[in-house]
């Protein structure tokens, strides 16, 4: 009886043991999926993977590029027409080499040259988090670019040789552990230089000219090194914090691509992964100094320029140019007015624009159109006035240059 008792023990007690180490590993598990969940918002994948009113990361997002169209494929786990078939390293490759499941190159809308620096464990993470989700079957054919550009081996073979050297991040040792996380997201799974970073004859980035501002998808994506003028020199960390948990600040409102960044990933941030962001920006060197010259007051576009001004874009603006902190943005002394690129602005006052919301800032403000009311002379006219007052330089908008937009925002 005495040996009965004890084998039962005995079995209670690894009965305990197996559920005790279940429920470990259990957890583990978990911690990782959640984990692969957050690696995913920093990354934005939703950004690319998801269409307007399609299921999450089913594919179908359009991308226009000067080759042509991509749609971001269908990333859920279903066998057909997802990545169910994939494997954990078939992942790792197309993050970190640019290569399929398939041995094919992949096409550098996905930002290779930046996920290719994401550390093996994140991947891994990242990996557990896409096996949870729903398998939604979606057919998407992503290739949707011009001949010969559609020919994908050649084509993405020579981008490849040319613009990208696969390489984990390697952190600086004379920085601090924040910089460092900072340049980890910034370089890798924020992939801010696809759209910040300007761009050689063939798409990939310029050498030496990272995140000095690029133009993409008929949006300026402004500079985001410490110029003073263009850039983000006169922000501090916590005003790059605000921007990106809340898209406004005393500076800047997010509009058009940011807006959608900031709604889907960074507003989602921790604030220790937002002031590691900031701190690394901070801390990238301008462009060098610039020589802008306002144009001078009695300049006939400015004189022009200033009577549209103060009939339709005062009343929100502010005569001074100063704006309504978190409502409408300052225009005075402001890097985007300023920016080499003055697309964004055209495209704006053409189109209107509606600023993001979010849980820390849930009012959305909006721009109206002028497109319907104003000239394409007239809208030369008031941002070349807006540049070059209050404190602000750039060169002066041309008519043909609204009028060649309008033409395509209109498509």
């Amino acid at each position: 009886m005495r040996m009965r008792n004890l084998m039962i023990l005995a079995l209670a007690a690894c009965g305990i043991g197996l559920t005790a180490a279940r429920a470990a590993e259990d957890n583990q598990a978990f911690e990782k999926i959640e984990r692969g969940r957050y690696l995913a918002v920093l990354g934005d994948c939703a950004g690319c993977h998801t269409a307007p009113g399609g299921k999450p990361f089913a594919g179908g997002a359009a991308l226009e590029t000067p080759f042509g169209k991509l749609l971001g494929p269908n990333i859920t786990p279903d066998v057909a027409t997802g990545i169910g078939a994939w494997t954990e390293s078939d992942l790792w490759r197309a993050m970190h080499e640019g290569i399929g499941r398939d041995g094919v190159r992949l096409y550098p809308a996905m930002p290779c040259p930046a996920y290719t620096k994401v550390t093996r464990e994140d991947v891994s993470a990242i990996w557990a988090y896409l096996r949870t989700l729903e398998p939604v079957h979606n057919e998407v054919q992503p290739n949707q670019l011009r001949f010969p550009f559609n020919v994908r081996r050649p084509a993405t073979s020579t981008w490849d040789l040319i613009n990208f050297k696969p390489g984990v991040f390697q952190s600086d040792p004379t920085k601090s552990d924040v910089w460092n996380r900072g340049a980890y997201l910034v370089e890798g799974l924020g992939h801010c230089g696809t759209c910040h970073t300007p761009k050689n004859i063939t798409g990939g980035d310029r050498g030496g000219e990272a995140l000095q501002g690029a133009l993409l998808q008929d949006w300026y994506a402004p500079d985001l090194t410490a110029d003073p003028r263009m850039g983000i020199g006169h922000w501090s960390t916590e005003d790059i914090v605000r921007y990106l948990k809340t898209g406004a600040n005393s500076f800047d409102i997010a509009s058009g691509p940011m807006a959608e960044a900031v709604e889907n990933s960074t507003s989602h941030m921790t604030d220790a992964d937002l002031l590691a962001i900031a701190t690394y920006l901070k801390d990238r060197a301008p462009r060098g100094p610039n020589t802008a010259v306002a144009l001078a007051h009695d300049d006939t576009r400015m004189v022009a320029g200033k009577a549209v001004y103060e009939n339709r874009c005062a009343p929100c603006h502010i005569s001074s140019g100063a704006g309504v902190p978190t409502l409408f943005p300052r225009l005075a002394q402001a890097p985007l007015v300023q920016s080499t690129d003055p697309t964004s602005l055209i495209r704006v006052v053409l189109i209107g624009s509606r600023a993001v919301a979010t849980s820390a800032a849930p009012t959305a403000p909006a721009m109206p159109s002028f497109g319907w009311n104003l000239s394409d002379t007239e809208i030369a006219d008031v941002l070349t006035y807006v540049r070059n007052t209050w404190g602000n330089a750039a060169s002066a908008v041309q008519s043909t240059d609204v009028s060649t937009l309008r033409g395509r925002v209109s498509r």
